[in-house]
């Protein structure tokens, strides 16, 4: 019930306000409840697929580079996964 109440905007951190702080802020503002909402449309569903439906859940490889590489490589075949199935529905609402 508390959600359907309308409230006033929360005012500004301070000047020297933290990161953290700036980014509650931004959090309690309607515009920033918008924009973060879509979150859940765009980015997160990615995660979920990557972990769940591809099984990667940890990193095998250690250090910052080799971390960066394992993780091009799993966006990629993410994306390439993605085009195939993509191109697949494409090909079948042709014919």
């Amino acid at each position: 019930m508390a959600d359907l109440e309308r409230k006033a905007e929360p005012a500004p951190p301070a000047a020297g306000a933290s990161v953290s702080e700036v980014m509650k802020y931004r959090l309690a503002t309607a515009a920033g409840k918008q924009k973060y909402k879509l979150r859940q449309q765009t980015v997160e569903p990615v995660f979920g697929i990557i972990k769940s439906v591809m099984g990667f859940r940890w990193f095998l490889l250690r250090g910052l580079a080799k971390v960066k590489l394992e993780w091009a490589l799993v966006c990629a075949a993410y994306n390439l996964k993605r085009l195939h199935r993509l191109a697949g529905l494409k090909l079948a609402g042709a014919g």
